[in-house]
């Protein structure tokens, strides 16, 4: 399998994750606006590949200024257009202010030379995440224990990111490590994420699964079926509050009911060190005919009134730990949290 994303002959290919598990199509995006909906329609999603590809865009959106244009106001557009992509995720803003910095600093360098140091960022700022991720693996994996069960939610593997995943590279970490695991895999509607994605790269890695409905999971924490829950995050605010795909928080609250630990985990550029709790992360709404559908087929009523969050907050008192290249963060967050802000990638 090719990664995630990668910079290709001039242009940026990242896989269609709309297409699997059924099809492995690549897409080629040529231009900053190609990136824009690449991430807006969920060709590619996950905080942080979502991050490696706005960097793209950015680059893509230099190399590609015609001579004679105002190239300042082409600069800022491009960064307006892909900050409107998706409001949620921290990566997304950190690669695109990460990019402007690099843009200011080498402001006089020909439009030329301009693009192709940007771009050598963005493939800076790709070699980093999935070296963070293995990371973070290596961090997290003594947090499984041979034998477990383990629930995760959405997808945060190796298709989230520049490769081999967060809440899936503890995961994956501690197979490797030659640890007996089975991992309940949500299949996270309304867009299925799990069991489209998780369950795909789960196969592909040999790790035993089983898919389960989102309504399932409480019932199978209650049996003794489930252990332990291991989720992604998109923002991270200071207290510890995390949000992650819709469904997070419900899994929260079993996981506490049940006495079953909850962890999370993430790169330092997920952290959002300015907000002080989660009631400040922006929550995205999206279209109503994603919960209407089940992909192409309608299963309600065609103008029924639909909510659709994207994601939802957890409160930092639900999570028993919080991953990241760092290391390993307990309660308090508050407290345990201050060591990682001084040293956030980038």
């Amino acid at each position: 399998m090719r990664p995630t994303i990668e910079w290709t002959d001039g242009k940026v290919v990242m896989i269609d994750q709309r297409k699997l598990p059924l099809e492995e199509v690549y897409t080629e995006c040529r231009s900053a606006e190609d990136v824009a909906r690449a991430i807006e329609t969920m060709v590619i999603r996950g905080a942080p590949a979502i991050g490696v590809a706005a960097a793209y865009g950015v680059a893509l959106g230099v190399i590609n200024v015609a001579p004679g244009e105002d190239l300042e106001r082409e600069f800022d557009r491009v960064i307006q257009r892909l900050a409107g992509t998706r409001p949620t995720a921290r990566n997304l803003f950190w690669a695109l202010e990460r990019m402007t910095g690099v843009f200011r600093e080498n402001r006089l360098l020909p439009c030329g030379a301009l693009g192709l140091r940007l771009l050598r960022e963005a493939q800076s700022i790709e070699t980093e995440d999935l070296e963070t991720n293995r990371q973070i693996g290596a961090s997290g994996k003594d947090l499984i224990e041979d034998g477990d069960s383990v629930l995760t939610h959405c997808n945060a593997g190796g298709l989230a990111t520049a490769g081999y995943g967060t809440a899936i590279g503890i995961i994956r970490a501690a197979f490797e490590e030659g640890k007996k695991i089975h991992v309940f895999v949500d299949e996270t509607r309304p867009l299925l994420q799990g069991a489209r994605l998780t369950a795909w790269e789960l196969d592909k890695l040999g790790i035993p699964m089983t898919l389960i409905s989102d309504n399932m999971a409480g019932w199978l924490m209650k049996s003794g079926e489930i252990r332990r829950v291991v989720t992604g995050a998109d923002r991270i605010a200071r207290n510890g509050d995390a949000a992650n795909k819709i469904g997070t928080y419900s899994l929260a609250v079993l996981a506490r009911h049940h006495g079953l630990p909850f962890y999370v985990a993430a790169p330092l550029n997920t952290f959002d060190f300015g907000l002080r709790t989660g009631a400040e992360i922006p929550i995205e709404e999206r279209p109503a005919d994603e919960v209407r559908r089940a992909g192409s087929c309608p299963i309600t009523l065609p103008d029924v009134p639909v909510r659709n969050p994207a994601f939802d907050v957890v409160p930092a008192k639900l999570i028993t730990a919080i991953v990241s290249e760092k290391g390993i963060a307990r309660p308090p967050y508050g407290k345990n949290l201050k060591p990682w802000r001084g040293n956030r990638t980038g």
